[in-house]
């Protein structure tokens, strides 16, 4: 206990913060402009009066997907599209809502449909790997915290060799994002459902503040390897 004591007892916490404090700054200021910038453009109609999954089915049939369906999924904020079932989840206020904020992300879940459709590239290599991401985020942090309450440099390097693969997928999910964004302003604004200049601002603005939880995901990620990389280099030399 002594020894896990030295990771987790006010020092140890303390130079957890010391470390991680970009990281978590950029992740609060993330979580903030996403939550105001949704409260926002949630209360703009915009001009057309089209809803989210009115504006997802007119993206889709442009693109000539037919083969994928618009659901509601179960929770707020829960928006995604989901390749094994080829669907685009929005939830009740994207998916019902002719705000800005709906149709904005209910075009960025199609820019996924769309990477999807044509074999993008990037999407493809991260659906082969996120099974894989998932049980190491899971283990890592089993061998992380046993290689901290034993004092054991092989159970951290393992641990930090699993934990680098959920780093790499957050490297690998970043482009992918900010190109489903891209797609979704190309379509909001050949397709006319943003009617002037401003409601296309509005709508990046959107879709930036989205993908700023992104790039504070993998900043986090990134800083926490370093900081287990660091906690190893100590054990060893001791």
């Amino acid at each position: 206990m002594v020894k896990i004591n030295n990771y987790y007892g006010y020092g140890g916490m303390a130079s957890y913060y010391a470390f991680m404090l970009p990281a978590l700054i950029l992740s609060l200021y993330a979580q903030i402009k996403v939550m105001t910038t949704f409260s926002k453009y949630s209360k703009v109609r915009n001009s057309r009066g089209i809803t989210g999954s009115q504006a997802a089915r007119m993206i889709l049939e442009a693109n000539g997907i037919r083969d994928v369906s618009i659901k509601q999924s179960r929770g707020a904020g829960q928006d995604f599209y989901h390749p094994l079932e080829k669907s685009v989840n929005l939830s009740n206020s994207h998916l019902n809502m002719a705000s800005i904020a709906a149709i904005a992300v209910a075009a960025h879940e199609c820019g996924h449909a769309m990477q999807h459709s044509q074999g993008y590239a990037m999407l493809a290599f991260r659906n082969r790997i996120s099974k894989f991401a998932t049980i190491s985020s899971n283990v890592s942090w089993v061998l992380l915290f046993l290689g901290m309450a034993l004092s054991s440099p092989s159970l951290l390097g393992f641990g930090i060799i699993l934990f680098s693969a959920v780093v790499f997928f957050q490297i690998v999910t970043l482009p992918i994002e900010f190109d489903a964004s891209r797609r979704a302003m190309v379509q909001l604004q050949e397709l006319g459902l943003v009617a002037n200049s401003q409601e296309a601002s509005q709508s990046k603005k959107m879709l930036s503040a989205a993908a700023l939880t992104y790039v504070a995901a993998m900043v986090t990620a990134i800083f926490e390897l370093l900081r287990f990389i660091s906690m190893f280099n100590r054990s060893r030399r001791r």
